[in-house]
């Protein structure tokens, strides 16, 4: 689902050397080569290249666009299946708010794709969540401030000519 070679988008993780790296990208390459016929159709990627979370999260992706409800996406796993949930339905994309850019290179072609800014960009590859728990107090400070937040009449700002 991205027009990116497999070499451009797989990186250590949290920790492979360069012979794992290489043999991530052999593996990349052989299922996405495997399934090529299909290479077009969202759910036939999911289900034939993704795992259970992966599903899951594009169902809950699916389903918070579905009520109003914005959803966190976060690092690399969580912004493939933002991308899955995407092209199936492209607008749950003005549902998804996505917490940081991480450090592999997959997952900055995924916010490309997407076209996302996060909210942060530190480099993180830890997994676990750590991007989104990171950008969920901003999250709510901006909340804060926006629903907090005087208009020009409440603050008795006039109308100055510039």
């Amino acid at each position: 689902m991205l027009e990116c070679a497999a070499p451009l988008l797989v990186g250590p993780g949290t920790g492979l050397n360069a012979e794992g790296i290489e043999h991530k990208t052999r593996v990349i390459e052989r299922a996405l080569a495997l399934h090529a016929e299909q290479a077009g159709d969202p759910l036939h990627s999911l289900f034939c290249l993704g795992g259970f979370e992966i599903a899951a999260l594009t169902g809950a992706y699916l389903a918070c666009a579905q009520e109003g409800i914005v959803a966190l996406v976060d690092g690399f796993i969580c912004s493939v299946a933002a991308l899955v949930a995407v092209r199936l339905n492209p607008s749950c994309r003005n549902w998804l708010l996505f917490g940081h850019r991480g450090a592999e290179p997959g997952h900055r072609h995924l916010l490309e794709t997407l076209q996302a800014e996060p909210l942060l960009d530190l480099g993180l590859r830890l997994g676990e969540g750590s991007g989104a728990a990171l950008a969920v107090p901003l999250v709510r400070l901006a909340c804060e401030l926006h629903n907090g937040m005087a208009t020009f009449a409440e603050a008795a700002v006039a109308d100055r000519p510039a």
